[in-house]
């Protein structure tokens, strides 16, 4: 063990007592090293005051204030005493209480709280008589809590770190225990990720410099550098990361899929009823010089909803079929492998029927593999996958089981890559003896994917530009507490109906009586099992929950009771209504669909199980009740289901956020633009990135402890030129040992392996 692993992976209930690191655990920080990891939120000054008119009833909080008045006084109703103080920032007021038994017990209180000290105050903030104030808060008082008198200069002149707490351990218990663990360590106690020369090239200060900036700073600008070179330092351990994974991937032996001029590929060019645009050209021809190659292909996909991606798709899988190989195709939810399965064979006509009558000379087959189909529809068509009857073989989750077999599987595409496990689509790729090429496509970078491009792991590929045919999607807010315009919206509902155009309606719930509880569950349940409740509901849905917590609102509209309601609204009087969502089974949902489609019931009220790929392009409006419920990239994917032929088509975005919510600052986003790259870029602002190193999706605890990789992309591009060169150099880092180390403490294995897997 080296000497930075004994010093820095000490356990802290060694270093700083069982009852210290008893709190600090409920943290999450168990060792010297979390403990310095674990970055100040923000740094507050003596001069700079905390805003107490904005202090929320209830919330958690740390004030910075200047004390005006504290007394202690004796109560004669209840017995004991109470210390009242009042702290001001200025312009307005807290109070502070504190009750003993005894007055004495309270001096030492009012000893410490004189009238012009500044100090921090820590606890729940409630409400007395209409008064904000603190029951008997945590403290700090600047230049009085310190060992002596230079420090309490010291500590009154400096910025004061305010680190991310709890209840029960505040901010400065959590600075003290730094300062603890973090004075006695020296240079060699701390191995230093980033390379000397690196560091004198770029005046980067060392490792334990930097975490005494950020700590312990004398001035602005010391933890200011610190951040830097910390942010720096992440940056570089991750894109090293991904060089030698990515080194590793370049070495293994794919079989090379090279395109054919007289192959099926060509067939389908010739009797596609569009021509392809220039963007999924260009996309097209850097697809097939990689499945060309012996190099495992690993290739993100990126175009917005209506870009053309299936087609792209689609071509990458016949060069495969034409180079002898099989080819599939994982959607997340039943609804949409049967559409995809439609639009494949529609795409192909004859060219998906070898073999069959009516077929071309020239043909191959496609063939669906489900959770939900019977015996032997299964049994069918694992017997075609395992001889490589099907050139193309569409499913769900169950083309990971272990009774599926291919032939000669040579490419791997994942829709809506985000909606899938890593597992299970490494478990995929695992099914064949050399890796197969792998495609993954999404219409709008969820924030991990956007994450995950950002610092280039993944070949990315973007559709820039939108079939001609697509129509253009006005998109508008609604205010629920509207009835006038709510009103005209069923009105207009109407009015599409009686063109012989289809309307979906969307809500966040299946049954009325679903409450939150369910809500989380159903969301957790989707993540794990993308059958289950296909859909229903994604992170963003918990996201936004958390922002009314506890506050009072209406029922969520529910797919049952809204289409209930709409059958009796005179607006809608004889209209068909339909209902989808993910706990029909899949013939029901086949049948709603037909149904919608078809026209027998031109309005389909539904959850988000429709969220993705499903298209209907006699759908020209869509309703989203309760649309704040849902975060920017799952708006924009359900309006991708209208507009998807050549009719002007609405969405309308039914909300009760009040202005100025970070839900109503969504929905404007979303009703300002059509382009999904700028919304995921918004998406990514308003949910930050979630952890790119693991499954969480965004918010929570980070991977990425300061950097950010919208802020930080010159910095993320500046570390992945020289983790690169380092690889390059030293691919197995034996020159670069604490920089090896880092990668095998920060990540660890399963997670180096995440970064590989796309």
């Amino acid at each position: 063990m080296t000497a930075t692993q004994s010093r820095l992976s000490e356990p802290l209930a060694k270093v700083l007592g069982a009852r210290t690191a008893g709190g600090l655990a409920k943290l999450g920080l168990e060792t010297v090293e979390d403990l310095l990891r674990h970055y100040p939120r923000r740094y507050g000054s003596p001069g700079e005051l905390t805003p107490i008119g904005a202090l929320a009833s209830g919330e958690h909080v740390t004030v910075m204030a200047r004390v005006r008045t504290a007394q202690v006084r004796s109560m004669r109703s209840r017995g004991g005493a109470m210390l009242k103080a009042v702290v001001t920032d200025g312009a307005d007021t807290l109070q502070l209480t504190f009750f003993a038994k005894r007055p004495g017990v309270l001096r030492m209180h009012e000893s410490k709280l004189k009238p012009g000290s500044t100090g921090l105050f820590t606890g729940t903030v409630g409400d007395y008589r209409g008064r904000r104030q603190l029951t008997h808060p945590d403290y700090l008082i600047v230049g009085l809590d310190a060992a002596d008198e230079d420090e309490a200069v010291f500590e009154a002149s400096r910025p004061i770190p305010i680190y991310p707490a709890a209840a029960a351990v505040p901010t400065w218990r959590i600075g003290r225990s730094v300062r603890t663990v973090l004075d006695p360590l020296t240079e060699s106690d701390v191995l230093d990720p980033i390379p000397a020369a690196v560091r004198n090239e770029r005046g980067l200060p060392t490792l334990l410099q930097a975490m005494r900036h950020v700590h312990v700073p004398a001035e602005e600008a010391d933890w200011q550098r610190g951040r830097d070179r910390l942010r720096f330092e992440e940056a570089l351990v991750l894109q090293t990361a991904l060089a030698r994974r990515r080194a590793a991937r370049e070495a293994l032996a794919a079989v090379p899929r090279a395109s054919r001029a007289d192959g099926l590929r060509a067939d389908l060019d010739a009797r596609l009823p569009f021509p392809l645009t220039g963007s999924q050209r260009d996309v097209g021809e850097t697809i097939a010089a990689d499945l060309a190659r012996s190099t495992p292909m690993l290739r993100l996909l990126q175009g917005d909803v209506g870009a053309g991606k299936t087609v792209v798709a689609l071509r990458a899988m016949l060069q495969v079929v034409d180079a002898g190989g099989q080819a599939a195709l994982l959607a997340p939810t039943e609804v949409l492998a049967a559409q995809h399965l439609r639009t494949l064979e529609q795409l192909m006509g004859p060219l998906a029927h070898g073999g069959m009558l009516g077929g071309a000379d020239r043909a191959t087959r496609l063939t669906l593999l489900t959770g939900s189909q019977g015996s032997k529809a299964r049994r069918a068509a694992l017997a075609e996958a395992a001889s490589g009857v099907a050139g193309i073989v569409v499913g769900t989750h169950a083309l990971l089981s272990e009774g599926v077999q291919f032939a000669d599987l040579g490419l791997v595409v994942v829709d809506e890559q985000h909606r899938f496990g890593v597992e299970q689509r490494d478990a995929l790729r695992a099914r064949s003896d050399h890796p197969p090429h792998m495609l993954v496509m999404t219409a709008t970078p969820i924030p991990r994917t956007v994450a995950m491009t950002v610092f280039g792991d993944l070949e990315t590929s973007l559709l820039t530009e939108k079939p001609a045919h697509r129509a253009d999607v006005a998109t508008h807010v609604v205010p629920a507490d509207n009835d006038a315009w709510l009103a005209r919206a069923w009105a207009r509902v109407r009015e599409e109906v009686d063109a012989g155009r289809r309307v979906y309606v969307v809500c966040p719930r299946i049954d009325a009586d679903d409450d939150a509880v369910h809500d989380a569950q159903d969301a957790a349940d989707t993540v794990a099992d993308p059958e289950g409740a296909a859909g229903e509901h994604d992170g963003a849905l918990l996201d936004v929950a958390a922002e009314s917590r506890g506050a009072a609102r209406a029922p969520l509209a529910s797919v049952a009771q809204t289409a209930a309601l709409l059958a009796e609204r005179p607006e809608l009087a004889g209209v068909r209504i339909g209902m989808m969502h993910g706990r029909l089974s899949a013939e029901d949902k086949d049948a709603a669909m037909a149904a919608f489609a078809g026209g027998d019931a031109p309005v389909l009220v539904s959850t988000t199980v429709i969220e993705v790929g499903v298209d209907v392009a006699d759908a020209t409006m869509m309703v989203i009740l309760d649309a704040e419920r849902f975060g920017i990239s799952q708006l924009h994917q359900l309006r991708g289901r209208v507009g998807r032929g050549s009719l002007p088509s609405v969405c309308l975005l039914v909300s009760r956020a009040p202005e100025g919510t970070a839900a109503r600052d969504r929905l404007a986003a979303l009703a300002s633009t059509t382009d999904g790259f700028v919304l995921a870029e918004k998406d990514l602002e308003l949910r930050r990135e979630g952890d790119v190193l693991g499954s969480a999706q965004s918010g929570g605890r980070n991977s990425l402890r300061l950097l950010r990789v919208v802020r930080d992309a010159a910095v993320i591009d500046d570390a992945r030129a020289i983790a690169r060169a380092i690889v390059a150099e030293d691919p197995s880092l034996d020159r670069n040992p604490a920089l090896a180390s880092a990668i095998d403490t920060w990540l660890g294995e399963d997670r180096e392996s995440f970064l590989e897997r796309g």
